[in-house]
């Protein structure tokens, strides 16, 4: 992307500005007016704290620097803000995408599949509590099926060792515990955690959607969590920053979910890698809370770190109704030091202007989030692209547009239709995000116009979005079909397991006028449908509440937190038999040398996403169990040799799948590496993608490039990732072939500093080249693979 240059000096360097005030050149800047804030409330960030950081950072970087909002809250955050940012950047000129940040971040997230791994890894740490709070969110194992009772109630027969597991983890460190059916993790902290001003870290890639309430959520792995559970810095290289100014009002169909639909289509999935997505402008004004939290959940499928809204009277608005006055009221408070807004004179590194007067509906797919199409184009795009005219689902909801605001307005479509006497010809699914809007739709109607209407009412939970569905519809695999939701990630076989099901993804009211429909071609804004009277009958554009006239209806009591003091007697509850929970076993140090003897386990091309490298679906009931989850490593990966999806093959020819031949050199001993494309790891915060080709064997990840969470997450396991210095090297290298690294051993041993080289056999000839590579590798991360992971490492501390 285009660099704008920064303008204008960030400030003196700290070391200049104390001898200044030793020579008395200087007076000392005078301190903020500090209020008195509420801190009896453990949900309301502590916002003396960070004042006084922020006051920290103005004096190092001079009182006269201009931040962006993302800057301000992140830098509030620092550990050490003189170290932060003055190390190696030019006396604090050049921080964004140099500086290595060490955050505190003021509390953690976990959804139930990767809070398994996370727990593990806290659990030898051999730590009484954690340093900071943190929850855990059961969302992700309930299959989506038949509905909302009898899905949750499968799914807690099912889960209910890892759900035992979960709470008395919970109980025992002090972990704020949702249960099964209270609410998709993302939803649930929009509702109870976000605020103004907040760090937090969530174990799922779509922790960005805390965003829509001015918090910088990022997505992380467990390791990365731990890190912060154990009350150690947190390490992030500076973002640099993406503008994104919001002018005028949505209309007609238009929704917040089409702002980043349309973005998404700019950047393409990698065009966010590095940057925090920040938006401005006075279209924010116009937009509700939930809305802004849409568009920041799926700023995750173009890669960016994070994305963030300022703070406006819609969270004002959203936080009162969701009986959160107190958390307003501190907000306010903060806000009025602080300034939640860009300053005056900041400068991004791109701006992109979006007019919300002229935006259309956009629709998104197949296979990718990226491939966007404005919907008075989609009927042709269609036909051309020979994509299923018939459109076999639509699902609305998921931790993306699940709001009341989305609800209202399709309800009132769905109540229009109903009174015409259409009724939907597609199978209409709806999941409600937490058990707070679902009670509050009971309350107010929607709930019982969409079981009119025969949509079935999933429980509050992931199920389809992150493929817990069991189809009713026929649909076999194997078979084209095309659904269209309104969920964030549309990856090919993600949500029904079906490699030929087309998701294309749109706002919730064109998914639900195109599930009246039953076709793909249909648009709502141009055409009708026909009633069984043989009249025409056309939406009328929706309207919706952005929040109840009441405030929201209450969870009901068993799907609330369960929160507790931390208790040392409560025994974690493992059982030693288990198939789906084990003990991790420590990965090996770095050895003192050199890698050698590394083969090339498989050459992958296409796109390769954490999805790829670990599937999700029936394979989550083993996220706990690093051995049996192993055996679905790269297993949809695509052999660039052959063309063949989960097939490499062995030095002596014989063909196995990927995990098979990977387990096969685990036992001779035989370490290996993967090379592959672009945006490697894209997708999910998933850490077992990390995790698993570590425990197989895996020492080295070679790529064109990686996504960001996917790169940390390596380097925390202790897997080494470098990229082609040259990509047309991608060619010179091949299954099988032997490897020997040049350099790595000093890289590491010099806390990231030099460079490292490939040295590679040939197996088919025995020539040898070499192949220079990059790599990102900082100080920290560099201890923690010499010591073979971070777990390794900050047991060691611990």
């Amino acid at each position: 992307m285009r660099a704008i240059e920064i303008a204008g000096r960030r400030g003196a360097s700290l070391r200049q500005f104390i001898a200044r005030g030793r020579r008395g050149d200087i007076t000392r800047p005078r301190s903020f007016a500090t209020p008195a804030f509420d801190t009896s409330n453990p949900r309301i960030p502590p916002y003396l704290k960070l004042t006084k950081n922020y006051e920290r950072v103005k004096e190092v970087l001079g009182r006269g620097s201009a931040l962006t909002l993302a800057e301000k809250i992140l830098y509030s955050h620092l550990d050490n803000a003189e170290e932060s940012l003055l190390t190696n950047t030019n006396g604090g000129r050049d921080i964004r995408g140099t500086a290595n940040l060490k955050l505190k971040p003021d509390r953690v997230a976990m959804q139930d599949a990767s809070a398994q791994m996370a727990l593990l890894q806290f659990m030898t740490c051999n730590l009484p509590t954690t340093a900071i709070p943190a929850s855990i969110h059961c969302d992700h194992l309930i299959v989506g099926e038949h509905g909302a009772q009898a899905d949750l109630e499968s799914g807690i027969k099912m889960n209910q060792e890892v759900f035992d597991f979960l709470e008395s983890a919970g109980k025992k460190y002090g972990i704020e515990f949702w249960p099964p059916g209270a609410g998709i993790i993302h939803q649930s902290v929009l509702e109870n955690y976000a605020a103004p001003g907040l760090m937090m870290l969530g174990t799922d890639s779509h922790t960005p959607n805390a965003g829509g309430l001015s918090t910088i959520a990022i997505g992380v792995g467990g390791a990365d969590a731990v890190e912060a559970l154990v009350g150690a810095p947190w390490e992030l290289k500076a973002p640099r920053i993406l503008g994104v100014k919001l002018i005028n009002k949505l209309s007609g169909w238009a929704s917040p979910k089409d702002i980043i639909l349309s973005l998404a289509g700019k950047l393409t999935v990698r065009g966010g890698t590095g940057y925090i997505i920040e938006y401005f402008g006075p279209g924010v004004q116009t937009l509700s809370c939930t809305g802004m939290a849409t568009v920041c959940n799926m700023g995750a499928e173009v890669g960016a770190t994070t994305s963030i809204f300022p703070f406006s009277p819609a969270h004002v608005r959203y936080l009162e109704s969701t009986h959160r006055h107190d958390v307003a009221a501190e907000a306010k408070k903060f806000s009025d030091i602080v300034s939640l807004k860009a300053d005056d004179g900041a400068k991004y590194d791109e701006v992109i202007t979006i007019d919300l007067a002229t935006l259309e509906p956009h629709i998104n797919g197949p296979f990718t989030p990226d491939l966007s199409t404005p919907l008075s184009q989609f009927k042709k795009t269609v036909q051309e692209e020979n994509w299923p005219e018939k459109l076999s689902a639509g699902l609305i909801g998921s931790c993306t547009n699940s709001s009341y605001e989305d609800m209202t307005r399709v309800e009132g479509m769905v109540r229009e239709a109903l009174e015409a006497g259409v009724k939907p010809v597609s199978d209409f699914y709806i999941t409600p995000g937490s058990d707070q809007i679902r009670e509050t739709l009971r309350r107010d109607g929607p709930l019982d116009t969409f079981k009119e209407a025969g949509g079935t009412v999933l429980s509050n939970a992931c199920g389809p979005c992150i493929g817990q569905w069991k189809r009713q519809d026929g649909v076999e695999k194997g078979t084209p079909n095309a659904i269209l939701t309104s969920y964030n990630r549309n990856f090919r076989g993600r949500n029904d397991g079906n490699l030929d099901t087309m998701n294309f993804l749109a706002s919730p009211e064109i998914v639900t006028a195109m599930t009246f429909a039953g076709t793909t071609t249909f648009n709502p804004m141009t055409d009708s449908l026909q009633t069984a009277s043989g009249k025409e009958f056309r939406f009328t554009p929706p309207s919706g509440k952005e929040i109840p006239l009441q405030p929201f209806e209450a969870a009901r009591q068993e799907f609330q937190a369960v929160a507790s003091a931390p208790d040392s007697s409560v025994e974690v509850a493992i059982s030693p038999s288990s198939s789906r929970l084990a003990l991790l076993e420590p990965f090996e140090p770095f050895p003192a040398s050199e890698l050698t003897g590394l083969r090339v386990l498989v050459k992958v091309t296409g796109k390769c996403t954490t999805d790829t490298i670990s599937a999700a679906g029936p394979w989550l009931k083993y996220k706990g169990h690093l051995p049996n989850i192993s055996a679905n490593t790269l297993n949809t990966a695509t052999n660039a040799a052959t063309g063949e999806v989960n097939v490499a093959y062995d030095t002596d020819g014989s063909p196995h799948t990927i995990p098979e031949l990977a387990q096969r050199w685990r036992d001779a001993s035989q370490p290996w590496l993967v090379v592959a494309e672009h945006n490697y790891g894209e997708g999910s915060a998933r850490e077992h993608a990390a995790l698993q080709p570590r425990y197989l064997g895996a020492r080295v990840v070679l790529t064109k490039s990686f996504a960001r969470i996917h790169e940390t997450n390596l380097k925390k396991q202790g897997v080494v990732p470098l990229t082609f210095a040259n990509e047309a090297d991608y060619d010179r290298i091949h299954a099988c072939d032997e490897v020997e690294t040049v350099g790595l051993l000093d890289m590491l041993r010099n806390g990231g500093q030099g460079d490292v080289s490939l040295r590679v056999k040939s197996f088919r000839t025995n020539e040898e080249i070499l192949i220079p590579t990059r790599h990102a590798v900082s100080r920290d991360q560099a201890e923690f693979i010499l010591a073979g992971s971070a777990l390794n490492l900050l047991s060691q501390k611990s």
